[in-house]
């Protein structure tokens, strides 16, 4: 868990830079600047270290430069709140792929119920796309106030509610599956003895 969390801070820190120092000065074009600096740096130190950098980072550091550089342009802060919107509607594009889901679910889940696993990855994929749509949305007012409440909590708290939600579904449905395929078992014991 520790590592993941380190990974995703560092796929992220351009962006962190820019948000804190937005934050702090009030400037969209030196926390652009400075975003795109660390971006680079990043960048410079994973290759002369021989650290491999994955796709996610990659794209990540390609968003900050180029939304950084059009912020800088144009000195409007919204091209940068719009990034989370891209990574939502690429790892949307991502969990439209038929069974993606099916590797990250139990064995349990998978023997029993295959089709509703398939189906939860594609209102994942929904679930995505529609807040990637409201963090542009959010981003064209350019309220930051907004567009931090939006990102921290309403992104946060409609993929916890999804899980949670999800997460009681597949239990609901395993167990159903169970006992029906127990009932049934048990049927056809008990007629083994009449015949």
């Amino acid at each position: 868990m520790r590592h993941a969390l380190i990974e995703l801070c560092t796929d992220f820190l351009s962006a962190i830079v820019f948000l804190v120092l937005y934050l702090a000065t009030g400037s969209a074009a030196l926390g652009s600047a400075l975003a795109i600096a660390v971006a680079i740096g990043q960048l410079v130190h994973a290759r002369i270290t021989g650290r491999p950098l994955n796709s996610m980072t990659y794209g990540s550091l390609g968003l900050v430069v180029v939304l950084g550089a059009v912020t800088l342009l144009t000195d409007d802060p919204r091209f940068m709140f719009a990034k989370p919107a891209i990574g939502h509607f690429a790892v949307g594009v991502i969990m439209l792929k038929r069974g993606w889901m099916l590797r990250y679910v139990p064995p349990i889940v998978t023997d029993n119920i295959p089709g509703a696993v398939t189906v939860a990855g594609y209102a994942w994929a929904a679930l995505m796309f529609a807040l990637g749509l409201g963090t542009i949305a959010v981003a064209l007012t350019g309220d930051l106030k907004l567009w931090a409440l939006y990102i921290s909590v309403v992104a946060v708290g409609a993929k916890i509610a999804a899980f949670a939600i999800q997460f009681v579904t597949f239990r609901v449905l395993v167990r159903s599956r169970i006992r029906t395929a127990k009932a049934g078992a048990g049927g056809r014991h008990a007629l083994v003895p009449l015949l």
